[in-house]
């Protein structure tokens, strides 16, 4: 089990008692290791001799207790059960008995999150960050919320284990944790870790088989503003619904939504002059196409495509990025050459920036992206950029709408 190791002064016996009584006082209650037959039968055909010798030293242990020759009988019985022989016992009884179940940690899948989150901005930490890592909390957060109560919880704090009766649950953040938290649900293969994660924040670690089911739940009609201005997490809005476009749009957008059922990968850029309804485009897409099919839509500025990289946990993204040619401009002029943006929005195109080393029995094996990107005129993009592979749909919005 991964069991967090407590520093020198919790490890003091003082310490440890007032903690004991902290658990029992907030409702846990002591778990008892129990005889498994089969358990039993494995230690001792695998390692006979070491069974004995366990069996042969707490012999040892109670005889020297009961025939203490310089005591009373009495006080030899009442030996056997001072802390110094029942240390032996539950020693051995340890040895016989398996630990209670606790989560296989050679699942590929695997999502975590310290709450709550705080915002530090910092060279090494900025807004996009945070947003970033609030989406990851809410996920987490939010599949608890969907998985309701556990079928056990359980928790280790030193050597001694405890369990929460799970008619007593209320919510993870009252349940009282000094040690490492484990609650499980058969019916997903879930597992829980909460363990601390500072002063003020605990750690929560989903662990299971498969949890892209569960997340993509979790993530439905959530979207997030990254910008180095204002980021937000929040819910898929669109003003103008697809059937308010002209024609010719919609049955553009009917071949864009084709293209996203077949492919695992698509690039749609569309161009126009200001006031065709191209921004308003790509968010009636997102919230009537993409949206219901489980997708979390990013939306992205300048400064965030400079940084942004998919998160490695969702099955299906969509990035709208507006005015594109502001962001891949042509490498040729000495104003583009002065950032990177160009080359970021061709690796995330190409996938070079987030699969080009990939866990395939993980989510990410899985993942699909939409990219939706806008522009005035394509006549300042980068050509790498209009490359085959690259953008699959361009279309050019020429209806005034707004």
């Amino acid at each position: 089990m991964g069991v967090r190791h407590f520093s020198n002064y919790e490890s003091n016996p003082q310490y440890r008692e007032v903690k004991d009584r902290d658990l029992l006082g907030a409702g846990w209650k002591p778990l008892q290791r129990e005889i498994d037959l089969g358990y039993l039968w494995q230690v001792a055909s695998s390692d006979p001799g070491e069974l004995t010798h366990q069996t042969i030293d707490l012999v040892s242990d109670l005889a020297d207790a009961i025939t203490r020759t310089n005591h009373s009988w009495w006080a030899n019985i009442l030996n056997v059960f001072s802390d110094y022989t029942r240390s032996d016992i539950n020693e051995f009884w340890d040895y016989i008995t398996p630990e209670p179940p606790a989560p296989d940690y050679n699942y590929k899948d695997v999502l975590s999150t310290a709450t709550p989150i705080t915002q530090e901005v910092s060279r090494d930490s900025i807004p996009i960050d945070y947003v970033l890592n609030r989406l990851q909390e809410i996920t987490v957060l939010k599949v608890l919320e969907i998985l309701g109560h556990p079928d056990s919880i359980t928790q280790r704090f030193q050597d001694r284990y405890f369990y929460y009766p799970v008619e007593r649950f209320v919510d993870w953040k009252s349940l009282e944790n000094v040690g490492v938290v484990l609650a499980y649900w058969s019916k997903y293969e879930l597992w829980l870790q909460i363990s601390h994660a500072g002063l003020t924040q605990r750690q929560f670690t989903l662990i299971a088989k498969e949890l892209g089911q569960i997340v993509n739940k979790a993530t439905y009609n959530l979207a997030v503003m990254l910008s180095g201005y204002q980021s937000r997490v929040g819910k898929v809005n669109s003003q103008f619904p697809i059937n308010t476009f002209p024609r010719n749009i919609q049955s553009f957008t009917d071949t864009v939504q084709q293209a996203i059922l077949e492919q695992d990968h698509l690039a749609v850029l569309v161009q126009g002059d200001p006031g065709t309804g191209k921004t308003a485009w790509t968010q009636a897409v997102a919230k009537e196409i993409l949206m219901p099919l489980g997708y979390v839509i990013f939306i992205l500025d300048h400064d965030a495509v400079e940084n942004f990289v998919p998160p490695s946990y969702l099955e299906r993204i969509c990035l709208i990025i507006n005015e594109a040619d502001n962001l891949a401009q042509n490498r040729a002029n000495i104003a583009a050459q002065s950032n990177n943006k160009t080359e970021h929005i061709l690796s995330l195109l190409d996938g070079t920036l987030y699969q080009s080393v990939i866990d395939e029995a993980g989510i990410q094996s899985q993942q699909k992206l939409v990219v939706l990107m806008t522009c005035n005129t394509t006549e300042r993009l980068d050509p790498a950029m209009l490359r085959k592979g690259r953008v699959d749909l361009i279309y050019e919005f020429t209806q005034r709408f707004i």
